[in-house]
């Protein structure tokens, strides 16, 4: 049976929307070359239609030149910005640019002394403020007309040799930092001025301006401070002086023990015709330097230790018809020990350092009291004598 025209066999495929149909890309490689041929056909016919559209104009508008500046700019094209032309053609740039074709390039000079000369207003204009703010002769707000004057001078004294282009370039830049920066403000006769903001101005002051003034605003922390810092100083010093005092009086304590000590040895023993007892106040004038014995507290110190100890007796005693207060020793116990060790073995081996001055001490106190005795005894003697004669 013949099949009807228009039903489609189940055998065939069925293409979807989505996918490409067949024969779109090439199958074989000689497809493939054809197709990458007729590419690069067309990528020159474009190339050379935009270098044909790119042509330059066989008959330019020449450059306006730079000193007419009523140029007609329908026959000539601007003079480049910071370039200088001559007869339709730029010759040269401004000093502190570069010339690159037909157009002018910086160089960074005039960037750079143009921020010098603006970092230099600055410092002024708030050193000036700052100055105002301590009291002192200072300006606070600036007409522009002072600032362009400020800038003048510091350009005449700039070690950058410009020409007068180049300086003039450098003004207006440092101008506009400056009036980027300042704070704008008007005087009496409300015309236009500027000044430094308050904050920057307070950092300008020199320190001892701003410690004053910190002071000024602070009076009440400031005393209150002062007067807890001296107490505590006092304080320290106090407790200082009180330490020194009773590590000296214990020092002069253990030589007025040592002196008693070796008398009362010398005195039992009989090495010398010292008594067994010496007056305080003779130990008092030894023992202390004359700075010392202005200083009422430290003997009283000393006084005290030697009440406490048991070893040391005190009592007073009629010398030369005047009532003194002497010290004895009374440790028996220590004397025995100091006397054994005395008569076994050499003097200079059995003492320390410290008590060998004590001993010179005592020798030289029971030598004066010994001169003393016979001093006395004779004139008692001569006394004597005259009244049998």
């Amino acid at each position: 049976m013949p099949r009807r025209p228009g039903r489609r066999s189940r055998s065939e495929p069925r293409w979807s929307l989505s996918e490409p149909p067949p024969g779109l890309f090439p199958a074989g490689g000689e497809d493939l070359l054809r197709f990458l041929a007729v590419l690069a056909i067309a990528a020159g016919v474009a190339a050379a239609c935009s270098l044909f559209n790119r042509r330059p104009n066989p008959n330019p508008n020449p450059l306006c030149d730079s000193d007419s500046p009523y140029a007609d700019y329908d026959s000539c094209e601007p003079c480049p910005e910071n370039g200088r032309c001559v007869d339709g053609k730029m010759m040269e740039c401004v000093q502190g640019f570069k010339k690159y074709g037909n157009t002018c390039v910086e160089d960074g000079r005039l960037t750079r002394t143009a921020n010098n000369i603006a970092e230099l207003l600055h410092r002024r204009v708030c050193d000036d403020h700052a100055r105002a703010l301590c009291g002192h002769t200072g300006k606070i707000s600036f007409k522009q007309l002072d600032i362009s004057n400020m800038a003048d001078e510091l350009l005449s004294n700039h070690p950058a040799r410009l020409t007068a282009a180049g300086i003039q370039v450098v003004k207006d830049r440092a101008l506009q930092s400056v009036r980027a920066f300042l704070e704008t403000t008007s005087t009496d006769n409300e015309a236009q001025a500027f000044k430094c903001p308050d904050l920057v101005a307070q950092l300008h002051r020199p320190l001892h301006c701003q410690v004053r003034q910190w002071i000024a605003g602070n009076v009440v922390f400031v005393v209150t401070f002062a007067i807890l810092f001296a107490a505590l100083l006092t304080l320290l010093w106090s407790v200082y002086k009180r330490r020194a005092l009773s590590k000296r009086a214990e020092q002069i304590y253990e030589q007025v023990c040592e002196i008693l000590e070796e008398t009362a040895i010398n005195a039992k023993i009989g090495i010398s015709k010292c008594e067994p007892w010496v007056v305080t106040s003779w130990l008092r004038d030894h023992l202390l330097v004359t700075r010392e014995r202005r200083n009422a507290s430290l003997w009283k110190k000393v006084e005290e230790l030697i009440l406490e100890d048991s070893r040391i007796d005190q009592y007073p005693k009629v010398i030369k018809g005047e009532s003194k207060v002497v010290l004895e020793w009374q440790a028996s116990g220590s004397l025995s020990g100091k006397i054994k060790k005395m008569q076994g073995a050499p003097r200079g081996k059995t003492m320390s350092s410290s008590s060998v001055g004590a001993i010179r001490l005592a020798e030289e106190i029971c030598g004066s009291s010994s001169k003393d005795k016979e001093e006395e005894r004779s004139a008692r003697k001569e006394g004597t004598n005259a009244f049998i004669m």
